[in-house]
């Protein structure tokens, strides 16, 4: 039977209680900090709500007690919601609006005063989890195997994220299948790189392969990325075994010649999720890596990261083009439907469908988009992905969204959520959001914009207001590349916006 993942790495506390758990920059703590300060924080939160399991949103970075606090969080009997500090303060707002939380623990000032709930700030935090009681919490308020473990918000139709639960079942069901995966298990002191925010579910992925393996999670944040210099000055010293990223940091690192097998010496596997592997960029890789193995991976957050993997070797990049995704996981199964839910047979194109241990039970306090997206298949949960692709002798290729939904530098975004905020500027009054593309590879969005007084700044002096008006409202990384100002949209015969006609504008 698999082991509790909360006892697993407590129990690393006793078994190198002095080995780094994670690494940010300067700071480090070891398993053994790891274990004694979420105990005394689940105390603290034990004592504070009793039995009632209100989800508990965690607002920072990259932070060591970003992990304190979500350990401490299920050991209350909290799922934990991650939020990162680099949203803008609309977005915050949606998602503390959405989960109805009690509590918001802070490792930075949170960006506005809230109604109805508690804020702990940084220094409460590190207050309680200093000296509050020591002794380890009662077992009995620990989140159990179908309750939810954690909330991840992603973008929604509406402008309004959507919260996707994850239950401790569904990470144990990804975790037993991707500690193997990762093959870290000989390595002494394995350490495993963090690129993206813990609130981007790519995240769970690097953050449990090295918690659950007594590895060390190397953490690098949004400075550094912004940064190549000291990105790499920071990878030099990592001695890193596993890289869990997207193919878009992957391409921006390798814009650089030193990053290679000199610069990551211990470096066994890169782990690719989020966005498409292109054959271009897993070449250069096995030519700089000639020691690494490169993994493609395949899964939306409503089904745990990743369900599919597959490695790709040099035969594999000359001979498929797109790069397969791979072969689903033991406990799930991929089934390809046409628009009425019928199975499409083997090549043939259609929705791809994960059912399984991995599926989500739902969005959180959201049952209308829940009803949509899941159903029950064969007795499994059952997610519609909104995906397309085919199935070529076991083997998942993925060829697309069915939809306005697109993944841009591995975060899942809909293309309705930025036009819905865009509608929210005065003065706007339409919006259209369209995907650019430079040699097949999804590069940035561009956005089609109709103003309701014709005589507005429409010049590089109105977009710069324009884009800082929009990040009240949006992260940067949904804020399109080009904006382009239209006296209306053109129509094609179906008497709709012609996508195609202004997609040709900014090829």
């Amino acid at each position: 039977m698999f082991m509790n993942i909360l006892d697993i790495i407590d129990s690393y506390a006793d078994t190198y209680p002095d080995r780094p758990a994670h690494i940010h920059r300067e700071d480090t703590v070891t398993y053994g900090d790891l274990f004694l300060k979420s105990n005394r924080l689940a105390n603290y939160l034990i004592d504070k709500f009793g039995r009632d399991k209100t989800p508990i949103i965690v607002f920072g970075h990259k932070q060591n007690e970003m992990l304190i606090c979500f350990l401490a969080c299920v050991k209350a009997g909290h799922a934990y919601i991650p939020v990162d500090s680099s949203l803008p303060a609309g977005r915050v707002k949606d998602i503390t609006a959405s989960a109805g939380t009690k509590l918001i623990l802070c490792m930075e000032p949170f960006p506005f005063e809230t109604e109805g709930c508690a804020v702990l700030d940084y220094s409460g935090v590190l207050a309680i989890i200093g000296s509050y009681n020591t002794n380890p919490p009662d077992r009995k308020f620990r989140v159990a195997e179908q309750d939810v473990y954690y909330i991840i918000y992603t973008s929604g139709s509406t402008g309004r994220p959507k919260g996707v639960q994850i239950t401790l079942a569904n990470l144990h069901s990804f975790i037993k299948w991707a500690v193997p995966l990762a093959d870290i298990g000989g390595i002494s002191d394995p350490a495993v790189l963090n690129a993206s925010a813990f609130s981007f579910d790519l995240s769970v992925m690097d953050t449990y392969i090295a918690l659950a393996s007594g590895g060390t999670l190397f953490s690098i944040d949004k400075k550094m990325i912004a940064n190549t210099r000291e990105l790499f000055a920071y990878l030099l010293k990592s001695e890193i075994s596993v890289c869990v990223c997207t193919p878009s940091f992957t391409d921006m690192c390798l814009a650089d010649s030193s990053f290679s097998e000199t610069l990551l010496p211990r470096l066994t596997c890169f782990l690719f999720c989020g966005e498409t592997l292109t054959n271009k960029t897993a070449a250069e890789l096995l030519a700089r890596f000639p020691s690494a193995r490169v993994v493609n991976l395949y899964g939306p957050t409503e089904a745990t990261v990743s369900v599919t993997a597959v490695d790709i070797d040099r035969s594999t990049c000359d001979l498929a083009s797109p790069l397969p995704v791979g072969r689903c996981k033991e406990d799930c199964e991929i089934l390809i439907m046409d628009k009425a839910g019928a199975l499409l047979s083997e090549t043939e194109r259609g929705e791809i469908v994960i059912a399984g241990d991995s599926v989500s039970i739902g969005y959180f306090n959201n049952p209308e988009n829940t009803a949509k997206a899941f159903f029950t298949y064969a007795g499994k949960r059952a997610y519609r992905t909104g995906d397309e692709g085919y199935l070529k002798d076991g083997m998942l290729y993925y060829c697309g969204r069915r939809d306005f939904q697109i993944k841009l530098n591995g975060y899942r975004i809909e293309l309705s959520d930025i036009e819905n905020n865009i509608r929210k500027l005065s003065g706007v009054s339409n919006a259209l959001v369209l995907p650019s593309y430079t040699d097949e590879k999804l590069t940035h969005l561009s956005a089609f914009v109709i103003l309701e007084d014709k005589g507005a700044d429409t010049s590089l002096k109105g977009v710069i207001s324009f884009k800082n008006s929009l990040r009240k409202f949006l992260p940067d990384y949904m804020i399109p590349k080009k904006v382009i100002f239209k006296d209306q949209f053109p129509m094609n015969t179906n008497g709709k916006i012609d996508r195609k006609a202004l997609a040709r504008e900014v090829k």
